[in-house]
This record gives C-alpha cells, sequence and structure tokens, in this order.
C-alpha cells in the first residue's frame, strides 16, 4: 500500500462536554467524520468545524448515529426501519447544509458508534443506513468497518464504498472490535498505535486483542478525537507511515 487516509470524529464539542481538540487534529487528519447533533455536537459547535475543515483542505464526511444524546451514541437502540431511515436522512440533510453554508461539501457517511457497529453485523440496519444514503445523495461514499456487512449492502445497492480501520481500537480475532465495555478495548500509546498502522499499511494485518493476527483491507484510518492522546496518537501515527514511505491522502472528495 502507497497510500492511506487518516481520519478522525469530530464536531462532537459542547461547552459542559468537551470532548476533543479539533483544530489540532484538522491540521493531521486528511478526512473528518463530522457529527449531525443526534450522539454529540450543537449546531454552531459542528458549523465551526465544518469551516476549519474546508478552510484548511480536510475532506468532510458526515457522520450519523443513533439519537443517544446521552449515551453519547454508544448504546445499540432498537429502532424500526422507517425511523431509523428518517434519522439518518435528516442528519445529512442537516449536515450538507451546513457544510454549504460555510463553503464546505459533505464527500461521504461514517456512521457513529452503536450504529457503526451494529451496521457491521446487522443486515437490515445496515439496509436502512444505505436507503437513507442513497435518498439524500447517492454519490456520497460510505466509509465502514472493513469486512463489515454494511459495506457488501451498500456495494450492492450501487454505493462507492471504503473500508476503515481503527488505530486505537483493539480487535477480536473475528475483525469485529473489542467492545469498549471490556479491557483493553481501548489503545493509548501513541507508538504502539502508531506501528500497529505501519504493519496495517504495509502487511494488511492487525494483530488482535488474542495475539493473532487479522487480515484488515482498508483504505482509511482512525484515530478517535475524544480518546485521551488522540492529537499525540494521530501525530504519531501520520509521521511513521510517511516514515515507512506512505502517503496520508484522502479516500474521497478528490
Amino acid at each position: 500500500m502507497t497510500s492511506i487516509d487518516l481520519n478522525s470524529d469530530l464536531g462532537e464539542n459542547v461547552p459542559d462536554r468537551v470532548v476533543s481538540d479539533d483544530e489540532s487534529m484538522l491540521r493531521l487528519v486528511t478526512s473528518a467524520n463530522v457529527a449531525c447533533g443526534f450522539h454529540a455536537g450543537s449546531p454552531e459547535g459542528i458549523r465551526e468545524t465544518l469551516a476549519s475543515a474546508a478552510a484548511g483542505g480536510v475532506v468532510i464526511g458526515a457522520h450519523p448515529g443513533y439519537r443517544d444524546y446521552e449515551n453519547f451514541g454508544r448504546t445499540k437502540v432498537d429502532i424500526d426501519s422507517a425511523t431509523l431511515q428518517a434519522h439518518v436522512e435528516y442528519q445529512l440533510g442537516a449536515l450538507i447544509g451546513l457544510a454549504a453554508a460555510v463553503g464546505g461539501t459533505v464527500s461521504y457517511v461514517k456512521p457513529h458508534g452503536a450504529l457503526y457497529n451494529t451496521i457491521a453485523r446487522d443486515e437490515r440496519q445496515s439496509k436502512d443506513v444505505v436507503a437513507a444514503i442513497r435518498a439524500i445523495d447517492p454519490s456520497l461514499v460510505l466509509l465502514g468497518l472493513a469486512g463489515g456487512v454494511v459495506l457488501d449492502v451498500a456495494e450492492r445497492a450501487g454505493l462507492q464504498i471504503a473500508a476503515e480501520a481503527f488505530a486505537d481500537r483493539a480487535y477480536q480475532p473475528d475483525g469485529q472490535l473489542v467492545s469498549r465495555t471490556e479491557p483493553g478495548s481501548v489503545l493509548h500509546d501513541p507508538a504502539a498505535v502508531a506501528e500497529r498502522m505501519v504493519r496495517l499499511a504495509g502487511e494488511g494485518v492487525i494483530r488482535a486483542i488474542d495475539g493473532t493476527d487479522v487480515v484488515v483491507s482498508a483504505q482509511s484510518i482512525c484515530v478517535h478525537g475524544d480518546s485521551p492522546g488522540s492529537v499525540a496518537m494521530a501525530a504519531e501515527t501520520k509521521r511513521m507511515l510517511q516514515d515507512a514511505g506512505i502517503t496520508i491522502a484522502p479516500f474521497a472528495g478528490v
């Protein structure tokens, strides 16, 4: 692999719940997954992050989630198809409008949190999310977990897709992410995180939590903006990838 994208989940801050340093991350990443207000963020904060991304030439993606502000969108919601589709359409429409207001363009969609993990396995909710994207703008690329069900569903529906790997999350042997409720699920050491991503880019594998290697084919790497030490992890990952001869470049919007 000679090129890979570096992304982060941003636009999630509100005055009483500041979780990320968006300005610093936007100087490091090539793509920004911007919250749409259901799981985190406020209209004014989201708009500010969008404006900074647009001004800095960072590709913008929509980051819709379950309507679950209290739990930061990290609790699975039992939701019917019509409601889920409408909720995703609403979020996409809002972010596209705010991005246009600051001179930006939304190029892709990366679902958030529990919704992201659910559609990595659940075909019904995957179809609901894909239907929402197609209804709003079928040119949007869907970014999802490498090997996830939603990527197959989206591709069959005619959407462009991109696969993602996580720098700061532990993997199960089957390629799924270790639940955040489990010890060791979130990684924090910048050097260890960066070394994992250099190996991903060079060999196409990630070490799972049980010590085995998982084959992962990904076009984008995520460092969660709300993880402690996220800026240091993103900076070290970018530095080590570039030192290994890997170009950091967006997967969409170019």
